[in-house]
């Protein structure tokens, strides 16, 4: 029993993420299996230069929380946070729209600097991941650039603007992600992807956090050519989202904000899919179109229950 244990724990898993619950389950996986074992392929899509500054929210968000210093109410930002600088920009006039906090400026000025003197976003968040101790790997998509672009009926909006600026609240039309095509995947990432024994899409929102990922050729093909287990995790519960406007998106882009909706999304890529028990109606559907599913209470809304979501991943990848 015990070598079975060690065994199942040493497995290496490959995590497609983006967002604050993608960072929150991949926290509750890091504690149930071995870290070491762990690597996340982050979004860059949200990235954006901002007041001089280069930012990498997704990444930021998921070292924040690896880190244990992440604002826990919000699940992004930094705990203990002040923003005397955002106060200044403010009275001078300047751009205050996106919050920025002292400490997290601290991070981001690092990041900027490292970057004008030539290192890349892969390595600067491998230094910043390392003093932080966290032994999970943490990579984004590509180290070049690519950017999300909203295309809504009032314009198009690069994601910021249409997320944090504009507060989603325009109807979308449909996305750009710009760059995709010629971007490269970074360093490790398509071997994380061959070389692991599961791959795990998590609860985080289709359309803007994991489409950016698949928009890069090398990364989609290494994706669809995986012959292990791929176990999506649905970013809904009661067929809505906990953040951001995943069922509105789904809704108006897909028909329905439903599992069976998020399913779709990644078409020919699951294996598996984990959904809440408020959405356990769906099951047939799903498993009609020959999925494995689980049903779970998918809130992780506690360290304990972030690991339950995690612990559930797991068996499911390794009743195979």
């Amino acid at each position: 029993m015990q070598q079975t244990a060690q065994m199942k724990a040493n497995k290496s898993l490959c995590v497609l993420a983006g967002g604050v619950g993608a960072a929150r389950f991949i926290d509750g996986l890091s504690r149930v299996h071995n870290p070491s074992k762990i690597t996340a392929v982050v979004n860059v899509g949200d990235d954006f230069e901002h007041l001089g500054l280069s930012i990498s929210p997704d990444i930021d968000t998921l070292l924040y929380t690896l880190g244990g210093i992440v604002n826990p109410e919000q699940g992004w930002g930094r705990s203990n946070e002040t923003t005397h600088a955002l106060e200044t920009v403010s009275a001078l006039g300047a751009d205050d729209w996106f919050l920025l906090g002292d400490k997290d400026i601290g991070l981001h000025l690092v990041r900027t600097s490292r970057i004008h003197s030539g290192a890349t976003l892969t390595e600067v968040t491998a230094e910043i991941a390392s003093r932080l101790e966290i032994t999970t790997k943490i990579l984004p998509a590509t180290n070049d650039r690519l950017r999300t672009v909203v295309q809504t009926t009032e314009g198009d909006f690069d994601f910021q603007t249409y997320f944090v600026r504009r507060h989603h609240r325009d109807e979308v039309n449909g996305f750009l992600y710009c760059g995709a095509m010629n971007a490269h995947p970074s360093p490790g990432v398509t071997e994380a992807i061959e070389n692991a024994d599961a791959l795990i899409i998590a609860p985080s929102n289709p359309f803007l956090s994991i489409a950016p990922i698949l928009a890069v050729p090398r990364i989609a093909e290494s994706v669809r050519a995986f012959a292990g287990p791929v176990v999506g995790v649905s970013p809904l519960i009661g067929k809505k989202a906990v953040k951001g406007p995943a069922d509105q998106l789904l809704k108006r882009l897909s028909g329905a904000a439903s599992s069976e909706a998020c399913v779709e999304c990644y078409k020919g890529i699951l294996t598996h899919f984990i959904l809440d028990t408020t959405d356990a109606d769906e099951i047939p559907a799903l498993t009609k179109i020959g999925l494995k599913v689980k049903a779970t209470n998918t809130l992780m809304d506690s360290r304990k229950a972030r690991e339950n979501v995690a612990r559930a991943a797991l068996e499911i990848i390794s009743s195979e």
